[in-house]
């Protein structure tokens, strides 16, 4: 053979290996894509059907429901806000009524298949696939929102109005309703396009928690389908025990259908502050004596800085510097701030008053005086704040990111060495996005509720609202920002801080016991009464069998 063969041997040899490996790669890729597989994820699964998953499928299309079951294209609900879990379910349920829920779980409870269950499925905003059911039920609760106007009662005289709202509502819709009625839920949450259903499984927390606590405790009746399938209306004096175990229960005990939520007079207008602090033990000691004062603001929270530059100048798209000169010299690179935002509701023949109240409580702190920033707004543009810059986000293709958040409830005692450990050594170069910090005054919460907070009267949300950026590498990658997170933690875990998870996540029944404490006992007893055979929202991963059976 001349050597001209041989080399076109060799290469036809090489080009053959070059094929087989190149379709090898191609059929790699599409069975990754195929699987729903994201590497931005770290949770992702292909439902795998039950032996009898026909006789499953066919017993639920027969169910005489008044909404419909979807048992295909159920991509959206395979995924939340978080976009870190992504579990396909078995079915969407779009229920019509309350009696569609019943009916669905009581059917479920029938079939005791294992690994059948059900999760309620709000505006989708959970962060760590909550609201997700794998290979289950989930059921869309935004299809049972109702489109009509609040209604507003007086009972005996006294002016006592309250509105009655679906579950499956957005509080931003409820905003709108409320105020043709010149009233207004008196807690909100920072973001409003959420359902009512789904913040009171939690808490529901903002910068009014201080005054009014958090929104579960400005409920006075729900509609609950338990996981018996049992449709209860209680309150603090009917079913009592059900009541205070939904609101922040984590979606355990039952699914909330109806809300009865308290209101007040609402203001027309909003007096908007931030101030920053270089110095966070004065920055703590001025928001602690804020909370304290009886004519205070009406909103105060905080956030913090990391080395970011020109953070003045973009401030002024929306606020009014108060020393112009000072505020465009101001040099914030390579430092962290701390940043005061309160906030005054008046209505606008009280505009002078609201100033001097103002003015008094300014005087009264220590911020760096040519760093404050003030603006006056609508109440709706006040509390519609965040879905500014949702729309900006969702212009650039950033919103639908994953979104690694960590929430922390931490006692006033250990905030200052929590601060110095976190913002001074792990997090010192960058943040991946806001992190907010306030405190707020426990007296005024209600402790029956299924919540778990530390024990001090006082203590302080700390949420560190990251993205991760889609195929990013190092600082903004999901994998960088987790290992960052759990560095917190076990900071928090070995110092003995007392911390608790506020929109928890954990990943066994230890975890889970260690989180509840003292409360753990009641939580299974509760469970035990509500949900024995563990249908309802196993994206929480606290009860993965029935009771009989786990506890």
């Amino acid at each position: 053979m001349s050597s001209k063969h041989v080399i076109i041997v060799i290469i036809s040899h090489l080009f053959t290996k070059f094929l087989k490996t190149f379709l090898l790669l191609i059929s790699f890729i599409l069975h990754k894509a195929d699987s729903g597989y994201n590497n931005n994820s770290i949770g992702t699964s292909i439902f795998q059907r039950p032996y009898h998953y026909d006789q499953i499928v066919s017993s639920l299309q027969k169910l005489p429901l008044e909404g419909s079951l979807s048992l295909s294209n159920n991509d959206a609900v395979a995924s939340d806000f978080g976009n870190i879990y992504h579990f396909p379910p078995l079915a969407v349920l779009n229920p019509v009524s309350v009696s569609d829920i019943s009916r669905a779980i009581k059917h479920v409870m029938e079939l005791s298949e294992p690994g059948l269950k059900v999760a309620a499925r709000g505006h989708g905003h959970s962060l760590q696939g909550q609201s997700q059911a794998e290979g289950g039920i989930v059921i869309n609760m935004e299809s049972l929102a109702e489109k009509t106007a609040a209604v507003v009662v007086v009972n005996n005289g006294e002016f006592v109005p309250y509105v009655d709202v679906s579950a499956g509502e957005l509080w931003i819709n409820i905003l709108h309703e409320t105020l043709k009625h010149g009233l207004a839920p008196k807690s909100w949450t920072d973001y409003l396009h959420l359902t009512v259903g789904g913040t009171l499984s939690n808490a529901g927390i903002s910068g009014q928690a201080f005054r009014h606590g958090p929104q579960i405790n400005n409920v006075f009746q729900l509609e609950v389908v338990t996981g018996k399938g049992e449709v209860v209306t209680c309150s603090e004096t009917r079913n009592t025990e059900l009541y205070y175990s939904v609101l922040g229960g984590l979606g355990q005990f039952g699914i909330i259908t109806r809300a009865r939520i308290s209101l007040e007079a609402a203001p027309k207008m909003v007096k908007w502050i931030r101030m920053l602090y270089s110095e966070f033990s004065m920055f703590a000691r001025d928001q602690e004596h804020l909370i304290s004062l009886e004519n205070t603001f009406d909103y105060i929270e905080g956030f913090v800085i990391i080395n970011r530059t020109g953070i003045l100048n973009n401030w002024r798209s929306s606020f009014n510097p108060r020393d112009p000169l000072q505020a465009s010299q101001f040099i914030s690179d390579g430092r962290t701030f701390y940043c005061l935002e309160v906030a005054k509701y008046f209505n606008p023949d009280e505009s002078q008053f609201m100033n001097q109240i103002v003015e008094n409580l300014l005087s009264e702190l220590s911020y760096i005086p040519w760093t404050l920033f003030q603006s006056e707004v609508s109440y709706v543009q006040f509390l519609d704040r965040v879905h500014v810059s949702e729309k900006q986000l969702r212009s650039k293709g950033l919103w639908e990111v994953p979104h690694p958040w960590l929430n922390l409830l931490i006692p006033r005692t250990h905030i200052h060495h929590f601060a110095q450990e976190v913002f001074g050594n792990i997090l010192k170069d960058t943040s991946n996005g806001p992190i907010l910090i306030y405190p707020v005054n426990q007296t005024r919460w209600n402790r029956k509720t299924s919540l778990v907070t530390p024990e001090e009267d006082i203590f302080y949300l700390v949420a560190f609202l990251s993205s991760a950026m889609p195929l990013a590498r190092g600082s903004e990658s999901l994998e960088h920002i987790l290992t960052q997170n759990k560095r917190i933690l076990e900071f928090c875990t070995n110092a003995k801080l007392g911390v608790k998870q506020y929109l928890p996540h954990y990943t066994t029944q230890e975890e889970w016991k260690a989180h509840f404490g003292s409360k753990w006992e009641a939580f299974v007893q509760r469970k035990t009464a509500y949900d024995p055979l563990a249908l309802l929202a196993p994206g929480q991963r606290i009860f993965q069998k029935a009771l009989s059976t786990s506890c």
